[in-house]
């Protein structure tokens, strides 16, 4: 089964801090030459994806590589990669690092990434700005005519939480408000990532993912509890149908603690292709799945980190 999200890369800044250079990466099957040219790439303030993501201050799609900004069209083109994503983090007003996301192209590919957006001067409603779709031709066409306010669809739910959500069942789930378009091409799940710049603009990233081209084949959510002392689990799915609730019940991780709890210590996403040398909760878990690769993103607040969102190819 191939995820629709087929290669996670990092890009983070050099020692002098104004050039981006690799920082690690996951790449499917048959990856390999795609990945040794990113290797030696770097990436000024602005240029190429990761340093468009770095100038704008917040993340962003591009859906066709071909005659755009995108440094490795080619490459990308031969590995069967059409779209990327590109999300920043930052510490304040300071780049910690880039995440960059890519998804593939084959016949039965269904799913979405979507970026939303709000300007309170312009609209109380959040508008698409872009999405990647792949075959799901009718479910983009309506997705761009439709805006959300804030607590209404995932976009609006997660914009009105301030937090990532998860949204199973899409198709019995009234609270998706484009439940019957996704029902009619197998999307059901739904996450939801809000991201706040400084001036007040809020975007919100949302993964769609179907049964058969999961977006990944597991996420979890997890926050701060109350002291602030460790990260305790709130949500999350796994195409295995598994009960992480019950299995996360009285388990926590603390800060530092495997790459979760890393991306908590340094504010910096985290790449983890082989689980085995993880000694968090949440990878042991995974491991006993027979999931090996875990994606690890702090949705960082005003006040320091409001939560992690993590999912495992």
């Amino acid at each position: 089964m191939k995820t629709f999200i087929r290669v996670v890369e990092l890009w983070v800044p050099d020692r002098t801090r104004m050039r981006l250079e690799f920082g690690g990466g996951l790449y499917g099957e048959g990856l390999s030459a795609f990945k040794a040219v990113s290797e030696n790439l770097r990436f000024g303030y602005d240029e190429g994806l990761p340093g468009k993501a770095w100038a704008s201050g917040h993340p962003v799609i591009l859906t066709k590589f071909a005659n755009s900004y995108f440094k490795r069209t080619d490459q990308a083109l031969a590995a069967g990669l059409t779209c990327g994503v590109a999300v920043p983090v930052f510490s304040g007003e300071f780049l910690q690092a880039v995440m960059v996301l890519f998804c593939g192209d084959d016949e039965a590919h269904v799913g979405a990434i979507e970026l939303w957006h709000n300007d309170p001067d312009i609209s109380h409603e959040m508008g698409l700005v872009d999405g990647y779709y792949g075959t799901a031709d009718m479910f983009e066409f309506n997705s761009r005519h439709t805006r959300f306010p804030r607590g209404f669809g995932l976009p609006g739910r997660t914009w009105k939480a301030g937090l990532p959500l998860i949204i199973k069942d899409l198709h019995n789930a009234r609270s998706f408000l484009r439940w019957e378009d996704a029902a009619e091409v197998g999307i059901n799940l739904g996450v939801g990532v809000p991201y706040r710049t400084g001036i007040d603009q809020t975007w919100v990233l949302t993964f769609l993912s179907a049964q058969a081209t999961p977006i990944a084949r597991r996420f979890e959510i997890w926050v701060p509890n109350e002291a602030r002392s460790a990260l305790v689990f709130r949500a999350a799915d796994c195409s295995a149908q598994t009960d992480l609730a019950a299995l996360y019940a009285d388990k926590s991780i603390a800060r530092g603690n495997g790459s979760i709890g890393g991306a908590w210590a340094t504010g910096m996403p985290a790449l983890n292709d082989d689980l085995a040398h993880d000694a968090s909760a949440a990878a042991a878990e995974a491991r006993a799945s027979g999931l090996s690769q875990m994606v690890a993103l702090p949705v960082i607040g005003a006040a320091g980190l409001d939560a992690v969102l993590a999912w495992y190819l």
